[in-house]
Formats: C-alpha cells, structure tokens, sequence
C-alpha cells in the first residue's frame, strides 16, 4: 500500500513540471532572477519544512483523519450524510480554514513575521509556492489537523484537498501568462495567477485583498476579492522592506522572522 506522502508526490511533481515549462514559453514577465538560485533556496526552505513535520509531527493529515474516523471524532460521525457530500463539504470548509489562518497571518503581527517571507520575495514564479518558513508550515499542519479533527473529514477528501491545494498554489503562483477570456472563465471557480498576484503587490490596500489558494468564493463572501491592481502591468511585487539580497540569501530567509 502507497503511503499518502507518496500519492501526493507525483501531482505535486507534475504539477510543478507542467508550470515550469509553461513559464518558460508564455511568461507574464521575463525572469530577472537567478532561476537555480531560487529552485535551490526555495526547495531548501521545503526539505527543512519537511524534516521539521517528520521529528515533531510524525503523522500525516490523513492518518489524522482515519484515526478519528476509527474513535468517531468529529462533526461527521454525529451527522450523517451520502459519502460523496460529506466529502465535498470537508474540501470546501478545509479551503475556507485555509483562508481564515492567510487572513490572520496579515492580521496578527506575530504570524506576518513568519508569513513576510512569502511576500518578501521580489519576484512571482511557481516556485514562490514553495517559499514558506518551516515554522509557518508547521503551525500551518497543526492547524489543519484540529479542522480534520473537529469535522470527522474522511480519509479520501483530505488526501484530495491536500492534492488540490498544493497544486493549486503552484498554479497561481506560476509566472505564466493566460489569456483575459481564459482567466475570466477559470476565476469563476479557481484562483488563478492574474488574482493571485495582486496579493503580492507592494501596495498594503493590495496585499491585504485575495487571501483564497484554492477557490476564489472566500473572497467575494468576506469583501477581500479585488480583480486587478491599481498598478495594472505595471505592478510591482513583494514587500517595501526585505528586499535586499542578503534578505533572499538562505540564511536570510530563515532568520527573517527575527530581524
């Protein structure tokens, strides 16, 4: 039997193949960076999430899920519903949660000195999805544990939101340029990287809007969807301060929430 980790891995890795590729041939602005620098400390940023989760929270989201499943935890095991609802309400109240914790790490100034870090960044490509502190990620996962718990989520919806969720951030992260009738069209039902990018603006009024990874519903019920930036292409990225290239260093990046 695959372990869930694993299942993830092959969207999560073609997902992040088929943007990659895709940014080199329609990119919404030419890469002015060090592209192998910033796959290297980005993927470093990852690998350290990733061990950190391992020592401290040695169990998966679904192994949450399917042990409270087992001792009839949660909101689903008193409400009865067909399977494929239960599954379908899960999906969309974990995606509502994520929102929530994106709100408050721009809210509350202990959670946006870890979270600045994604927003330090001066440039958008596919691999800022992965450009999260270890320790935002970790609360991150304690958090979506609780919401598993407090539902009952079945096993299958939370290894499909977690396949969603993952590639999903990767796509609206990607430097690729879609067409204004595709986005239009895809907006309806998905963030997509024109929205998400004006969350990345250097303007605070446009940072604080379009919080949504997944869907763009959040942000149209609670008043923070804002459809393009006031900068229009002209639109600038990251943050007015941690700009500098030792703020981008690895190092840098790590200590970024005490400096």
């Amino acid at each position: 039997m695959f372990s869930d980790s694993l299942i993830r891995l092959a969207p999560f890795l073609l997902t992040l193949l088929v943007m990659a590729s895709l940014e080199q041939i329609y990119p919404w602005r030419r890469a002015t960076q060090n592209l192998a620098r910033r796959w290297r400390n980005h993927l470093a940023l990852q690998a350290i999430a990733i061990v950190l989760l391992r020592v401290f929270l040695p169990v998966s989201l679904v192994t949450v899920a399917l042990w409270s499943a087992q001792q009839g935890i949660g909101l689903f095991a008193v409400w009865s519903l067909p399977p494929f609802l239960t599954s379908i309400i899960s999906i969309l109240v974990l995606d509502l949660c994520i929102y929530a914790q994106h709100r408050l790490s721009h809210a509350w100034p202990l959670l946006w000195r870890l979270h600045r870090l994604h927003h330090s960044d001066r440039v958008l490509d596919v691999t800022t999805a992965l450009r999260f502190h270890p320790l935002e990620m970790f609360f991150s996962m304690i958090w979506k544990m609780l919401v598993v718990l407090a539902l009952g989520a079945p096993a299958e919806a939370v290894l499909l939101f977690e396949v969603l969720l993952s590639s999903s951030a990767l796509f609206n992260h990607a430097n690729i340029r879609l067409h204004p009738r595709l986005d239009a069209g895809l907006r309806r039902v998905l963030v997509t990287p024109d929205m998400h990018r004006v969350h990345h603006s250097r303007r605070p009024e446009e940072t604080d809007t379009n919080f949504g990874f997944l869907v763009p519903w959040w942000d149209r019920l609670f008043s923070s969807y804002r459809a393009v930036s006031a900068q229009g292409n002209a639109l600038e990225i990251g943050l007015t301060t941690l700009h500098e290239d030792r703020d981008n260093s690895f190092t840098g990046m790590l200590s970024q929430p005490w400096r």
